[in-house]
């Protein structure tokens, strides 16, 4: 919806704006009677010029980043242009510069007025994002949190504490220690846009570890991490999703295979289960999808994302660091 209302103004804006230039083009600044004005010719001409900048020019070097070579083309265009409108449609027979001086606003307003434009809604349409990916982000933060301390989730994680506190006594402060350091990254350091590489592994080695002794008798985790460097910065909780929901739709009896590596300024996440089509809900499906627009804010063209589904559910992650 506040998509639309955006395309909407937009295309309100466009339309005010063309019918006051010309007005202002045929009844004010012309020495022709309207019926008469060259302008009306050149319109057509002007209006291709004018978004061919808008939908193709301007995108395409702002993406680049070629900022200057856009602003050598757009003066040539401009130059050219008011030439063309001056000694074809007038055939004023003026001189460069009286050319220049006479029609270069009417090429150039248009042009400066749709640029400004274009980079006004580019902006608000990134900040537009921006607020639906904090929001996503703590809409996510929350889902972890609740999923930490759901009843039936912590029931079975103090189950676990207590039978290690009968059995492994000398173990039960260190799986303590795991249990609280997960909830507080994901209630205190999960707030930042992103975190040392390190924070957040130790945060998915005491989640698969914890995992391991809930599980243990009843699902095999294979769990493997390679990490050149500690010196990356990563968007906290973006692998926990894959992760959490391997263990979450893994069939009884079975393996869980999870593969993280950091080499070449890639970091790679892969994972794989037996899994029950009928255990996955649209809230799962949802929280991918979630994923994957933080993927698209935070790691644009800088990140590829598969799932395959055959005997085993496998998504493989991989994101660029730098």
């Amino acid at each position: 919806m506040e998509t639309i209302k955006k395309h909407i103004t937009e295309a309100i804006v466009h339309v005010l704006f063309w019918v006051l230039f010309c007005f202002i083009s045929l009844f004010i600044f012309s020495e022709y009677y309207w019926s008469e004005n060259p302008f009306l010719q050149y319109a057509f001409i002007l209006v291709s010029i004018v978004y061919l900048n808008h939908f193709i020019l301007l995108p395409f070097f702002v993406q680049k980043k070629w900022y200057f070579i856009y602003a050598i083309l757009f003066v040539l265009i401009s130059f050219f242009a008011t030439q063309f409108y001056c000694n074809v449609f007038t055939a004023c027979g003026c001189t460069v510069m009286k050319c220049l001086s006479n029609y270069l606003w009417q090429t150039i307003v248009p042009l400066i007025f749709f640029s400004f434009i274009w980079l006004l809604f580019k902006y608000l349409g990134k900040e537009d994002e921006i607020r639906k990916a904090k929001e996503e982000k703590a809409a996510m933060e929350l889902k972890f949190l609740k999923s930490q301390i759901n009843p039936h989730v912590l029931f079975n994680n103090l189950n676990t504490v207590y039978s290690y506190a009968i059995e492994k006594p000398e173990e039960t402060p260190d799986l303590i220690l795991k249990l609280s350091e997960n909830l507080k990254h994901v209630l205190y350091e999960s707030n930042s846009d992103y975190i040392s590489m390190e924070k957040e592994m130790n945060y998915i080695d005491n989640y698969i570890e914890f995992q391991k002794i809930r599980t243990a008798g009843i699902k095999d985790v294979h769990y493997h991490k390679y990490v050149a460097s500690f010196e990356y910065k990563i968007a906290p909780l973006l692998l926990i999703t894959i992760i959490e929901n391997a263990f979450k739709h893994s069939t009884p009896r079975s393996n869980i295979t999870i593969d993280i590596s950091v080499k070449d300024d890639i970091l790679t996440c892969f994972c794989e289960n037996k899994y029950n089509e009928t255990s996955i809900t649209q809230k799962d499906r949802i929280g991918l999808e979630n994923l994957q627009k933080r993927l698209d804010l935070l790691y644009p063209s800088k990140h590829t994302i598969t799932i395959e589904k055959s005997d085993t559910y496998i998504v493989t992650l991989k994101i660029e660091l730098v």
